[in-house]
């Protein structure tokens, strides 16, 4: 189980889209107005942008929207996100790509939007893809 991690990992698509929303009906991390919160192709000058450059969620997490993709632990699924378990859902048991989530300051505004979804290789590197640590809670 993703779970019983005992160190830091990476979230699941469930835990980094929660964390994005922050309890809030938004469509990006922390607002509706995209340039409020996000860097993306029509404000980021073609390049990655420093952390908290914008406003954060309410959660203070900053750049979950745009700047760069982030990577989870879920294998990808077009069918297993949102039709699995109702609390903590995981992704699929195995696939051949990985899930990312937010966006990337290169991309237009749909892909920054907190319910966007996308997925590659799992050894995939670009310079529009990074990722954030969480830690299951003792």
């Amino acid at each position: 189980s993703v779970y019983s991690c005992a160190g830091y990992r990476l979230p699941t698509e469930a835990e980094w889209e929660g964390a994005a929303r922050c309890g809030e009906d938004v469509l990006y991390a922390g607002s509706s107005a995209i340039d409020a919160v996000a860097w993306h192709d029509g404000n980021s000058g073609s390049t990655t942008s420093p952390v908290a450059g914008l406003a954060p969620n309410a959660c203070g997490l900053y750049d979950m929207s745009g700047n760069v993709y982030e990577w989870t632990n879920d294998w990808y699924s077009d069918t297993e996100y949102g039709g699995g378990a109702a609390t903590d859902p995981t992704g699929a048991a195995s696939a051949l790509v990985r899930a990312y989530r937010g966006g990337s300051w290169g991309d237009g505004l749909r892909y920054a939007r907190v319910a966007a979804r996308g997925s590659d290789i799992p050894d995939y590197k670009g310079f529009n893809v990074g990722f954030r640590l969480v830690r299951t809670a003792p």
